[in-house]
């Protein structure tokens, strides 16, 4: 077994191997690996690598990233690294090959100044931590001196083409869908009230195309005061709450993130942002609803939803 270089020419293969073995609970789309793995500026090429066998095949591998992207005003924290995912192939599990890349990744990554690692949670990241299912994986983990943080969690809703749809309104307020124009408020408005990884993910959602269909905002007085992404299949790239999408016989529409401005708050306004993107989505025919990467379950439950998918935490201090 050797390490090769991080390679888009690899994909179908890595896909291949991310099917086999995790698939069936988390199936991979080509397009979808290409876009977090290759695409996203922050991959570190030189801690990210794959295992192959002697004749070449593709038997694990590890993507990692650290923040580099100069093009955002947005900066996220530089003594941050993500192990975005790491995976060994079944058939040559215990024989110290993910040991290897993760020393490698984390070596590579404390030369740029990394000093707290986290197993997920990375920008364009594919798991919250690591998922419940993989206790093994968590056991791994904690022998390589990383540290369980806490959970969050994905819930889903499901819904009946025939109940009514009912957009929801309250006084003194109007619920709309954003438009073009009205992407400097937008992004105006996160700045001063959610800055950091919200605000980047809108200015890479225009980048990527996005006209605000996106984005369902609640407005008093004319000003935005809150917010609710909202993802569909005709969404401008993959996003995070519809990833797995091929798990659902019919269309699956995400919600999140959202917030309301902190001046705002305690008035109902949060179930209201949630429950008009639900509207939104359902008039778009989406008959099942996820909303990803949250600690509010009993929030969302009051609405509906229910537990779908666990993850768990882990951080490693890099001495």
């Amino acid at each position: 077994m050797y390490l090769e270089k991080w390679d888009e020419s690899r994909l179908d293969e890595l896909v291949d191997l991310w099917n086999k073995e995790l698939g069936e609970k988390f199936p991979m789309r080509k397009e979808l690996f290409r876009q977090n793995s290759f695409q996203d500026p922050n991959i570190s090429y030189s801690a990210s690598s794959i295992a192959v066998d002697l004749k070449g095949n593709i038997i694990g591998f590890l993507s990692a990233k650290h923040w580099q992207d100069k093009s955002s005003p947005v900066q996220l924290d530089r003594e941050t690294g993500w192990i975005q995912a790491i995976l060994v192939a079944s058939s040559y599990r215990n024989r110290g090959i993910g040991s290897q890349m993760l020393q490698k990744a984390e070596e590579k990554l404390q030369e740029k100044g990394i000093k707290r690692l986290f197993f997920g949670r990375d920008p364009w990241h594919y798991f919250p931590g690591i998922p419940a299912d993989y206790s093994e994986t968590e056991r791994w983990a904690c022998s390589k001196g990383y540290t369980f943080l806490g959970e969050d969690i994905d819930l889903k809703g499901d819904f009946n083409k025939e109940e009514p749809i009912l957009l929801p309104s309250a006084d003194g307020t109007t619920v709309e869908i954003l438009q073009e124009e009205e992407q400097d408020e937008l992004l105006a408005f996160l700045q001063r009230c959610f800055p950091g990884r919200w605000k980047y993910e809108a200015e890479q959602y225009f980048k990527k195309g996005g006209s605000g269909r996106e984005y369902v905002v609640l407005k008093k007085k004319g000003h935005i005061i809150g917010f609710c992404r909202i993802n569909d299949p005709d969404s401008p790239f993959i996003a995070q709450n519809v990833y797995w999408a091929p798990l659902f016989e019919k269309s699956l529409g995400g919600i999140g993130p959202l917030g309301i401005d902190s001046e705002e708050r305690k008035k109902g306004y949060g179930r209201l942002i949630v429950e008009a993107g639900e509207a939104v989505l359902r008039q778009r025919g989406m008959e099942h609803i996820v909303i990803d990467w949250t600690g509010l379950s009993s929030f969302y439950e009051k609405l509906g939803y229910t537990p779908w998918k666990t993850y768990r935490k882990y951080e490693k201090i890099l001495n």
